[in-house]
């Protein structure tokens, strides 16, 4: 038995060859892709004001320095303010191109 084979040229997984015309549709666009780039700047600026405390002297342990405001408040909310505009990132629907909506 010889199986028949199909006109349209394919690739070895299934899809279409270089010749075929599709449309490809992206899973985020433009708007998503902005909103990952600021999930991630917010996300380096709190690495950023955790980093430090290093003292000079290993004999020397400077508390106020180690245990501020900025290392273990305002670093770690600004972490998860940047985790979750990064999850709105990705469960953000893309805008349609399409003006006709089927029903």
């Amino acid at each position: 038995m010889s199986a028949t084979k199909s006109s349209t040229p394919r690739t070895p997984f299934g899809g279409a060859a270089k010749g075929a015309t599709n449309t490809q549709v992206f899973l985020f666009d433009k708007e998503n892709y902005r909103w990952m780039l600021i999930g991630l700047g917010v996300i380096f600026l709190s690495f950023f004001l955790m980093s430090g405390g290093k003292a000079p002297s290993p004999d020397q342990f400077n508390y106020d320095e180690i245990y501020s405001f900025r290392r273990i408040t305002l670093a770690p909310v600004l972490l998860l303010i940047g985790f979750g505009i990064e999850a709105y990132a990705i469960m953000k629907r893309p805008k349609s191109n399409d003006t006709t909506k089927e029903v």
